[in-house]
């Protein structure tokens, strides 16, 4: 009695409900792969285009370049081996084309349908420029492709996805019936019985009304019993949504200094672009990076690195105020994104404020760190209209920023793109370099005032690039210090520099001095006295024939490191010397930690000596402070006979420039050497 009852019962009209839905969703799915087919395949078309035009823009352009019109036909040739060319040439606009050729379209029965729907051919070009520094613009490679080959595939796959797709409403029809015929209908009843016997934990505060209409059938019977087991569920429900919620954050936020995480902060930029592109205004992201983090992870320990980015997170929550959005990238990284500010101005005060706040030191136990960091900034909309583009150019930016010159900030320029590859491809190099033998030493005299003799050589290192001719040391340098190759290239430039001081020695230049620069990650290898030690041993050098010249602002970077590092290399009985003094804005105090023998002027204030009184009293004042200090003072960058005499009147001990030579490779240098010895000779043989 009771399925006969049920057979007009909810579930019963239920059942036909879901057996129309279910082909109509089966017909509107089937609908709808096929226009994201139509999207996929011209999306194929137009992906197959431009990976040809890129696999052949470079022949096209040298064949256009040098109007090799054979090249130009073979380049034709390896177009049309692909089916769907069915038209190229390479020219200049108004001009013949160097290279054309074409063909007949493909004949295919299904391409009444796909033509309306593809287009019969569709046509692609690319500009054919030469590589910097020759950017000049020559002319188009243009194809058209036969959209025939990729209508017949569409034509199937819409033909399957569509029989698929009814077969997939059918089946579901046909289950959705028997499920509602022996899984719902007929058990309905025994399981109103069951739930009716289930005793609930406690009664729930808010009863589940019962449906008008539905008081004698099964709904009514289930919310009846399901009332006395509201209680449960809610709070069961209550505990999976405190779960949920501790998951959402641990998935929102970072673990380690409670900041959101790069996803949220994607979001929260997402919302403050729209409200800026509504409201025309400016938005700053600013990238900071901390400098040197992983020195300080490995004198300290990596729980006290936690410990510090623990603490700089709560140092920049102190800006919260003025930010739209504060958030930890990973690694030593985060980011603040500014808006509503009128000029970028604003953004780089932003930023020297960070700056000048990491100043104040962080006491970790008995230690009290200076945090260092460097920042990159981008500018919407300028430099980028979207979270990813200005997240990104941000990060490259500051990624940049550090390889020139570290704790300051810097905003996006429009080259950095190429900029960075070119910094990847040379660095790529770089770490190949000493082993393929491309670089090599020259050699700079050093002229003693006082006892008008060449006393001195500095060795300089110099990279011939295979392709690239002469690479500038202040380029290369910084990248063999960021990727740790500079240790390496330092060794063979010490080994290099005392072998070639010994050949000079045996040639009777016995009292030259040979001067070496050391880089500041050299500096603080531990094995860099031993090294010293064993070159002088193996050379059989004196001691005081080396001397190792260090810049005053890669002292300044850790004045008690540097000084403990240059102890160990005084016990090794080389020279010291402070290469580019005047630039580092050292203090006397520090000056006098540390154990110098030299300090030479930078070649700035040299050069500018003749400009104003201001060089030419930095000039003195160094000479002074460094006779005071009992050092030799030798001056970098004398080219003229009036900066020579200005110098000698002062009293400065040394010079070196142009004026007695350019960097020379050593049997040029050599030459000089042995010039300048007979030149002795003579004037002691006219005085006794």
């Amino acid at each position: 009695m009771l399925l006969t009852e049920l057979r007009h019962s909810l579930s019963r009209r239920l059942l036909r409900i879901v057996l129309l839905s279910a082909l109509a969703v089966g017909l509107v799915l089937s609908c709808a792969q096929i226009l994201f087919n139509v999207y996929s395949t011209r999306q194929l078309i137009e992906a197959d285009a431009q990976r040809i035009l890129r696999m052949t823009r470079d022949p096209s352009t040298q064949a256009i370049y040098s109007l090799d019109r054979e090249m130009g036909a073979q380049v034709m040739e390896g177009l049309f081996q692909h089916e769907a060319i069915r038209r190229a040439s390479i020219g200049h606009p108004g001009d013949e084309p160097l290279a054309q050729k074409i063909r007949p379209p493909i004949s295919m029965p299904s391409r009444w349908l796909t033509d309306p729907i593809l287009g019969r051919d569709q046509s692609f070009s690319v500009p054919l420029v030469g590589r910097p520094p020759y950017d000049e613009y020559y002319g188009d490679l243009h194809i058209t492709m036969d959209t025939a080959p990729y209508g017949k595939a569409f034509v199937d796959n819409s033909l399957l996805i569509f029989a698929l797709g009814l077969l997939r409403a059918l089946t579901l029809g046909l289950v959705l019936y028997l499920i509602y015929e022996w899984l719902l209908t007929r058990p309905l009843a025994k399981l109103v019985e069951h739930l009716s016997r289930i005793n609930p934990d406690r009664p729930s505060e808010h009863k589940l009304p019962i449906i008008e209409g539905h008081e004698k059938n099964e709904l009514g019977l289930w919310i009846e019993t399901a009332n006395g087991l509201l209680a449960s569920i809610e709070h069961n429900m209550q505990l999976r949504l405190a779960a949920e919620d501790d998951l959402q954050r641990m998935t929102r936020y970072d673990l380690l200094t409670g900041l959101p995480n790069r996803l949220q902060l994607q979001q929260q930029l997402d919302r403050i672009l729209e409200e800026a592109e509504r409201l025309q205004r400016r938005v700053a992201v600013l990238c900071l990076g901390l400098d040197d983090f992983k020195g300080v992870n490995e004198q300290l320990s990596y729980q006290n690195g936690d410990r510090l980015l623990v603490a700089l997170a709560d140092r920049l929550r102190a800006y919260s105020g003025r930010v739209g959005a504060l958030a930890r990238l990973g690694g030593d990284q985060f980011v603040l994104v500014l808006s509503g500010f009128a000029e970028p101005y604003e953004a780089a005060e932003l930023a020297q404020t960070l700056l000048d706040g990491l100043e104040t030191p962080i006491q970790l136990d008995e230690h009290q760190i200076r945090l260092q960091a460097t920042i990159g900034i981008t500018l919407y909309p300028e430099d980028g209209d979207s979270t990813e583009k200005l997240l990104q150019k941000a990060e490259q930016t500051m990624t940049l920023a550090k390889a020139r010159a570290r704790n300051r900030y810097q905003f996006y320029v429009a080259s950095i793109d190429s900029e960075m590859r070119e910094r990847r491809k040379l660095q790529k190099d770089l770490s190949q370099a000493l082993t393929l033998g491309q670089f090599h030493l020259a050699y700079q005299l050093q002229m003693d005032y006082r006892r008008q003799r060449i006393t001195g050589v500095e060795a300089l290192l110099r990279w011939t690039h295979p392709t690239d001719g002469m690479i500038p040391p202040d380029l290369f340098i910084p990248l063999a210090e960021q990727n740790g190759s500079i240790v390496a290239i330092g060794n063979w430039v010490l080994d290099q520099a005392c072998q070639q001081l010994r050949k000079w020695h045996e040639e009777g230049l016995d009292g030259l001095r040979m001067a070496v620069n050391l880089s500041t990650v050299q500096l603080h290898h531990a094995e860099l006295p031993r090294t010293i030690s064993n070159l002088l041993d193996r050379y059989q050098l004196p001691p005081e024939s080396l001397e190792l010249e260090v810049t005053e602002t890669g002292l300044m970077e850790d004045i008690d490191a540097a000084s403990r590092n240059l102890q160990r290399l005084r016990h090794s009985g080389a020279l010291i010397a402070i290469d580019d003094f005047g630039t580092g804005y050292s203090s006397l105090s520090y000056l006098k930690r540390l154990p110098v023998d030299k300090i030479k002027i930078d070649k700035s204030f040299v050069r500018d000596m003749s400009v104003g009184d201001g060089d030419a009293a930095i000039v003195r004042a160094i000479i002074q402070l460094g006779q005071n200090l009992g050092m030799q003072v030798i001056a970098e960058g004398v080219e003229t006979t009036e900066q020579e005499t200005y110098l000698i009147a002062q009293g400065c001990d040394e010079g070196q420039g142009y004026l007695y030579s350019r960097p020379l490779p050593a049997p040029a240098l050599g030459e000089l050497l042995q010039q300048d010895l007979r030149h002795k000779a003579a004037v002691n043989s006219e005085l006794f």
